[in-house]
């Protein structure tokens, strides 16, 4: 079966984690191009994982004919354009989240996707891809726990990146649509329903930077599904043992828990402080295999002709509720979605 050429846009952190996941880790890949603004960072990349195409240009790396697919981990701001110029180009697209820091731009990348249907896209959501989580789903499907009741989901992020979060704070489209989208998502796939009203809450405890931006630097929202299923979500950035992911999933007749602590393995360490287990260093240690995975699916869902569950509209739904819990929480009142 053919191997499927990849470029990718973006060096980041997760930027880097994805090429080098698609160099050495992605059955039926081959990384055979990179771009971004930072020629030195391209070069030092390229010679790392021995990529021969380089570019800092999105639309020349675009227009290269020996490229199957395009993976986008641009600055959020950016991801509608270069969904457009990928797909344009005849591309296959993969899309980390969000799908942009705007719902009028998540249109414009709905348009973009609807106008070549016989193109793969795909959004990264990658918690649907860790194992524990698709477990999660295939129990609920089965109807192991009954009917969802309730989703609780904690994202915390550790205080240790608290530097480089703070300079990306003005360009990350707020709280809600950074952190969250993983949660909201996360309460839609396992209710089986869209988001019908949301109740914002949150503060600035320790960072004033959060307070110029009109945002907090935790939050948290309550949400009612179409169905009546109901959702909680917080998020922080300031957890002192590091990252820190939850989920709980109530049932009629059972509950699920994921994660209720963050450790990152079975390790108990006693010593003089006691009892106690280590946690992830940070987001990308803890969804590493995660990130393989949705990459892997993307792959197979060009090789084999089918489209992936995660659609462009999932990414539009998303940002719609995390901007509608932005607006909850600037006003003080439950919202309706409109």
């Amino acid at each position: 079966m053919k191997t499927i050429k990849i470029g990718s846009i973006g060096l980041g952190r997760l930027g880097y984690e994805h090429a080098k996941n698609i160099a050495t880790r992605v059955p039926g890949a081959e990384l055979a191009a990179i771009c971004d603004v930072d020629a030195k960072r391209v070069a030092e990349v390229a010679a790392e994982l021995g990529v021969p195409n380089t570019y800092t240009d999105v639309a020349e790396m675009c227009a290269n004919p020996e490229l199957d697919a395009i993976v986008v981990v641009s600055p959020s701001m950016y991801h509608a354009e270069h969904i457009k110029i990928a797909l344009d180009a005849g591309k296959h697209v993969f899309c980390d989240k969000p799908l942009d820091t705007t719902v009028e731009k998540c249109l414009e990348a709905e348009k973009a996707v609807e106008a070549h249907p016989d193109k793969v896209f795909m959004l990264g959501f990658m918690r649907r891809f860790d194992d524990s989580y698709a477990d999660a789903k295939r129990r609920i499907d089965n109807g192991d726990i009954g009917k969802v009741v309730l989703v609780r989901s904690y994202t915390q992020d550790p205080r240790a990146t608290i530097e480089g979060t703070l300079k990306f704070a003005p360009h990350s489209g707020g709280q809600f649509l950074d952190m969250c989208v993983h949660d909201i998502d996360l309460i839609r796939w396992f209710t089986g329903s869209n988001v019908k009203k949301v109740w914002g809450l949150g503060g600035v405890f320790e960072f004033d930077l959060y307070r110029e931006l009109n945002d907090a630097d935790n939050a948290a929202a309550t949400v009612q599904c179409e169905n009546g299923a109901m959702g909680f979500m917080f998020t922080n950035r300031t957890h002192g043992a590091g990252c820190n992911v939850e989920t709980e999933i109530i049932g009629t007749h059972g509950t699920l828990r994921i994660a209720n602590v963050g450790a990152k393995n079975l390790l108990q360490i006693v010593d003089g402080n006691g009892a106690h287990e280590q946690y992830y260093p940070d987001f990308l240690s803890r969804w590493h295999e995660a990130y393989v995975n949705e990459l892997a699916e993307f792959v197979s869902c060009i090789r084999e002709g089918r489209k992936p569950e995660v659609t462009v509209y999932d990414g539009t739904a998303v940002s719609r509720t995390a901007y509608r819990c932005k607006e909850s929480f600037e006003t003080g009142e439950m919202l309706d979605m409109e």
